[in-house]
């Protein structure tokens, strides 16, 4: 909750109004959006100055809405949205693959100092597999693809990695070496583009050469999925490697198997990572090689063959002690009545749901597009109910371990406001997971208790040392106002206070 609208609570409790509805929402909550570039073919058509105002526009959007996390897409297709010596520019990006932007900038780098600036996550996402996304993509004669054709396959007109090719999971952890190393990215996040999908009616059986190479022998399924399991552990340790404190996030299609295939399955009846992508989520969370998982629970509710309402439960069930935040398709949610609640609208069943079900942690809403242009009003509902307070998202590691609290917390005034400052971090040369990253600030009235997991209570959470708390003018008399750090793993300091007079 901002301080335009704690002030305003203030003036009414001052007169004596009687309040009610605010505070359900919860202080620990990923709140999360996709931002796909594949696709979006606006960014060709835009100078750097016009990129940089359509990424601030975006986000702060998406943090007007309540959106703590952006996922944004920075390698659709083998390619890079940022500077890369590994891969070329994106043209997606650019128009054609290879080609720079006419200006020298980087946009993920500028997106990640927009998120961090209005303290939101930013989460880079990927995809390992797809080199092309269409037939009629024609590649550059030096690409990889012409040189060494033998680790590459294809299939319904598309070009992809070879997932049995230990050279591609070395490149693949390489790109991704490179991002965690370079960037200050707060999790690596790859999509539900295994195996490729079926198509035509027919699965994938691209792989017959690799698997005479390879094969040993195994059962060409097993094999399969042995070959992404090899992946998943190999990116796992390279993040961690270099950054323990940056999360490894996968969005799975929202099916792991049928109950039909095997009796840990969901009483669903479609596509099936395990069978089909040859991708096995699970296993992937019970070994720990991944943080969170974000299934794609893109359907209604009630849809016959997957009710979204019953895979919720399913994942919370299911998944071996990572963090699960649903996937949210925003159009259907939107487009879809709810008879148990008469409402126009999914959203309000879906989101109660998330926030009933034990191990479920948050959502994700795909796409952040349809949020930012507010389709149906959902970013209206977001922000004025759903997400209207402000949210941390979940702490990771060892929850004991907490940063230095703030010092030098005090207020001041000038230029017609009043503000409230702290003495900054002190960094040390060489990042570490308790480096304090952001700040949290609470804002209790007179007749308030202290409460810290009131969620209402939070009016800020900046990077910054210092916040604007009201006008000078304002009637604050008697608040008290709490600062917490977190560091990179969302731990929380201990409160430090200051009430004013």
């Amino acid at each position: 909750m901002n301080v335009i609208i704690r002030n305003l609570i203030c003036a009414l409790l001052f007169a004596g109004t009687a309040l009610s509805g605010f505070g359900e929402n919860p202080k620990r909550e990923f709140r999360g959006a996709w931002l796909h570039v594949i696709g979006q073919t606006q960014w060709q058509n835009k100078t750097a100055r016009e990129a940089k105002r359509y990424i601030s526009d975006q986000f702060q959007k998406l943090q007007d809405a309540g959106c703590n996390a952006v996922i944004f897409q920075v390698r659709p297709t083998a390619d890079a949205v940022y500077k890369s010596d590994i891969e070329p520019w994106s043209a997606w990006l650019t128009g054609k693959r290879g080609k720079a932007p006419d200006e020298d900038w980087d946009p993920m780098a500028y997106a990640i100092e927009e998120a961090h600036r209005r303290g939101m996550e930013f989460h880079a996402w990927l995809n390992p597999y797809r080199v092309t996304s269409n037939a009629k993509e024609i590649l550059p004669a030096d690409h990889l693809s012409k040189k060494e054709p033998g680790r590459f396959v294809k299939f319904n007109g598309q070009t992809f990695f070879d997932p049995a090719y230990k050279e591609n999971r070395d490149l693949i952890c390489r790109v991704v070496d490179d991002i965690v190393s370079r960037y200050d990215v707060d999790g690596i996040h790859i999509d539900d583009y295994f195996y490729p999908y079926p198509a035509n009616g027919k699965k994938f059986q691209g792989d017959d050469a690799s698997y005479r190479k390879f094969g040993n022998g195994m059962n060409r399924d097993d094999w399969r999925r042995h070959n992404v399991d090899l992946l998943i552990e190999q990116l796992h340790s390279t993040i961690k490697s270099r950054k323990p404190w940056v999360r490894f996030g996968v969005s799975p299609f929202g099916i792991w198997r049928n109950k039909s295939s095997d009796s840990r399955g969901s009483a669903t009846n479609g596509l099936q990572n395990y069978d089909d992508l040859y991708a096995d989520v699970l296993l992937w969370a019970k070994n720990g090689w991944i943080d969170y998982l974000a299934p794609q629970l893109y359907w209604s509710l009630d849809t016959k063959a997957a009710p979204s309402r019953h895979l919720a439960q399913w994942w919370n069930d299911n998944a071996n002690g990572a963090d699960v935040y649903i996937g949210q398709d925003v159009q259907r949610t939107m487009n879809t009545a709810d008879p148990g609640n008469k409402d126009k609208n999914e959203l309000d069943t879906k989101v109660k749901l998330s926030r009933k079900l034990p191990n479920v942690g948050g959502n994700v809403w795909w796409h952040g597009y349809w949020v930012t242009d507010n389709y149906k009003g959902v970013a209206d509902s977001l922000a004025l109910k759903y997400q209207s307070t402000i949210a941390i998202p979940p702490v990771y590691g060892d929850s004991k371990v907490k940063p230095a609290p703030v010092k030098g917390l005090k207020l001041e005034e000038g230029d017609g406001k009043i503000y409230l400052t702290w003495n900054a971090a002190a960094k040390s040369g060489k990042e570490k997971e308790t480096d304090v990253v952001r700040y949290v600030v609470y804002q209790f009235f007179p007749v308030e208790k202290i409460d810290l997991d009131d969620s209402q209570t939070i009016i800020a959470v900046t990077p910054d040392n210092g916040v604007a708390v009201a006008d000078a003018g304002d009637r604050i008399g008697g608040c008290t106002f709490v600062v917490t750090a977190l560091d990179r793993m969302n731990r929380e300091s201990d409160p430090v206070s200051i009430k004013v007079k």
